[in-house]
């Protein structure tokens, strides 16, 4: 899973949000590295909300234009554990493997 899309299912393990609070909250959530623009998450909520990951909770019009509201499913919150899991895995993986290596660059205990 790539990481804008593991923040997005993240974002939308809250309350629901439309897609500018969907930006906000994987802005505030990778602490301003992941910047998505509208082009590139309308694209992913399609995606998502295609894969049954994410559904639209509901619809609000706002100055005249309609908004649509967010949500992670439970297959969505599935893959989101399975993905943290995953990543928590990998991240022991490189502690353990740090915590033995030497200052010298480019060698690793045997």
């Amino acid at each position: 899973m790539r990481e804008p899309t593991f923040l997005t299912l993240a974002a939308l393990a809250g309350p629901p949000l439309h897609g500018y609070g969907v930006m906000r909250q994987v802005a505030i959530l990778s602490k301003g590295r992941v910047k998505l623009s509208a082009g590139t998450l309308y694209a992913a909520l399609d995606r998502l909300t295609a894969e049954g990951l994410i559904a639209i909770d509901r619809e609000e019009t706002v100055d005249g234009r309609a908004r649509r509201y967010y949500r992670l499913t439970e297959q969505g919150g599935a893959a989101l554990r399975q993905e943290t899991a995953r990543l928590r895995s990998n991240a022991e993986i490189a502690v353990n493997r740090l915590a033995g290596w030497t200052s010298r660059p480019g060698l690793l205990p045997s």
